[in-house]
């Protein structure tokens, strides 16, 4: 999961390649979501075995509310801090 500096947006997908997509949207690559609402800090993630696996969770992710979102984010991240800048 991906916010904005005033941790106000929270956005969450999937890919295959984390590092390399996190850059794509840091450096507003496309026309998107992320480049709107200046999604740039990577505050939460989650590797799984298969692509059927990652979808499947974020499925269920993007179905809770966004009080569960933050509390799935506190649990490794309570300061919101940018894991990319690790």
């Amino acid at each position: 999961m991906m916010m904005n500096p005033a941790n106000t947006v929270i956005y969450n997908g999937v890919t295959s390649g984390l590092w390399r997509r996190i850059i794509e949207h840091k450096e507003k690559r496309a026309d998107s979501f992320t480049k709107k609402y200046n999604v740039t800090k990577l505050v939460w993630f989650e590797e799984c075995a298969s692509i059927v696996d990652a979808i499947a969770a974020e499925k269920k992710i993007k179905a809770g509310s966004r009080a569960k979102k933050v509390s799935l984010i506190k649990t490794i991240n309570p300061g919101f801090k940018d894991l990319m800048m690790r």
